[in-house]
C-alpha cells in the first residue's frame, strides 16, 4: 500500500511542477484575479458552476468569498449555482443542459463574472452557461483540464491545467487555482490582511 501512496504523491507532484513551469497558465490565473477584483470593485457579482466534483469546487470558491478565507474582511458577492430546488425544477422543465444558464438569466447582470468549471471542457450545461454569459456581457473565466475544449474556446480567460488522463488530478490543480484566485482578490482589495505577512 505504501508504494501506491508514494506513487500517487509523485504523480501529483509532477502535475504541480508542470503547472508551475507553464508561464501562459500562470499569466491566465493572474489575469483572472485582476478580472475578479475589477468586477467586485465595480459592484458586480461572481457566479460559479460545475458538475460533480467541479460543483463542489464551485461551491468552495463561492463560500470562501462570501464567507471567509484567511482573515476577517468584508463579504464578497459570490454564488455557486447549486440550489437543488432550482436544479431539479429547471432540469425537469427545460432539461439538465439549462440548469446553469437559466440561473444566470434570473440573477446575473452585465459586468458580472461566471467561473465555469469542467475538467473535460465539454460539459453541455457548463458550456451553455458560458454561451449565455458571453451573449449578455458577463465575463467568463473557465477552469479546464484539456486544451482546445469547447468551453475554453468561448471563454474570455481560460485556465487549463492538463494533468493526465483522470479528472482527480485535474481537480487537485483546480482547487489550488481557486485558492490562488481568492488570495489575489484579498491581497488587492484587503491588503491590510497581508501586511507584514510572507504567506
Amino acid at each position: 500500500m505504501e508504494n501506491i501512496v508514494e506513487n500517487t504523491l509523485h504523480d501529483a507532484a509532477t502535475a504541480f511542477d508542470s503547472f508551475l513551469k507553464d508561464k501562459s497558465t500562470i499569466s491566465a490565473v493572474s489575469n483572472a484575479g485582476d478580472a475578479l477584483v475589477e468586477c467586485f470593485s465595480a459592484g458586480g457579482r461572481v457566479f460559479s458552476c460545475g458538475n460533480g466534483g467541479s460543483m463542489c469546487d464551485a461551491m468552495h470558491f463561492a463560500e470562501e468569498l462570501s464567507g471567509r478565507y484567511r482573515l476577517d474582511r468584508k463579504a464578497l458577492p459570490a454564488t455557486a449555482i447549486s440550489d437543488p430546488g432550482h436544479i431539479s425544477c429547471v432540469g425537469n422543465d427545460y432539461g439538465y443542459s439549462k440548469i446553469f444558464s437559466r440561473y444566470l438569466e434570473a440573477h446575473a447582470n452585465k459586468g458580472d463574472i461566471l467561473l465555469a468549471i469542467s475538467t473535460s471542457g465539454n460539459s453541455e450545461n457548463v458550456v451553455a452557461a458560458a454561451k449565455y454569459a458571453k451573449e449578455n456581457d458577463i465575463k467568463v473565466i473557465c477552469l479546464t483540464g484539456r486544451k482546445d475544449s469547447p468551453l475554453g474556446q468561448i471563454s474570455d480567460i481560460e485556465i487549463c491545467t492538463p494533468a493526465g488522463k483522470y479528472a482527480d488530478r485535474v481537480q487537485e490543480l483546480h482547487i489550488k487555482v481557486i485558492h490562488i484566485l481568492i488570495e489575489l482578490v484579498e491581497r488587492s482589495m484587503f491588503p491590510e490582511n497581508y501586511e507584514n505577512r510572507t504567506a
